[in-house]
């Protein structure tokens, strides 16, 4: 007959050995896979000059999935994302740069304390949007609201034309009514279980414009 100290231990090396298992799936489910590059963008993903890129972007994956309480398909479908971003690169300045943002963006999520914010992601027919853009609700306190999002341009270009950054403050009785900081634009923000919808009646303020699903 064991013993509870015999059992404990049992325990403990049986949730080791799963939580190894799980490291190790994540990581091949995750890895760029580079067995046969088929297309240019892959080949140039794939050299060897970028090893150390890769094995780094997996292992900052994997801390993300282990510390951070941010939602595991979030993590999974900004990942699919950045990727397909990648693979748009035409120089290796891009595909550095692109290397670089996505380990920021995982270190991020390994910092931040995300049970204190919503992310939502733009959805266009049902499908997450090809123009990817990328929205977050922080409570700051009982009565402020932050509101951060980036919306993802040609990773071609310029670093500071890559994207388009919004910010807003606000309080929970007036988020339906949200101005961006970064370009004056007002937004009717209107938040329904799961769904978010965002409007707007100002030319060039667009961009964020849309339907979002929320990440929980």
């Amino acid at each position: 007959m064991l013993l509870n100290t015999e059992i404990n231990l049992i325990k403990t090396f049986s949730m080791l050995f799963s939580i190894g298992c799980l490291c190790s799936t994540l990581a091949h489910a995750q890895k760029i896979d580079c067995t046969q590059p088929n297309t240019s963008s892959m080949k140039k993903i794939c050299a060897e000059n970028f090893d150390e890129s890769r094995e780094k972007l997996i292992n900052h994956y994997t801390t993300a999935f282990l510390v951070s309480d941010a939602p595991v398909h979030l993590l999974q479908d900004t990942h699919t994302l950045w990727f397909k971003r990648l693979q748009q690169c035409k120089s290796l300045d891009c595909y550095k740069q692109q290397f670089e943002l996505r380990i920021d963006d995982l270190n991020f999520y390994t910092s931040l304390n995300q049970s204190l914010t919503s992310h939502y992601l733009k959805f266009e027919n049902g499908q997450i949007a090809n123009q990817a853009v990328h929205l977050q609700v922080h409570q700051l306190s009982k009565n402020s609201i932050k509101i951060e999002g980036i919306a993802y341009r040609n990773p071609n270009n310029k670093l500071e034309t890559q994207s388009i950054p919004f910010l807003a403050y606000t309080t929970p009785d007036r988020k339906d009514q949200v101005t961006d900081n970064e370009h004056d634009c007002k937004y009717q923000f209107n938040f329904s279980k799961a769904i978010l919808s965002v409007k707007t009646a100002q030319k060039g303020c667009e961009r964020f414009v849309g339907v979002y699903r929320v990440y929980d």
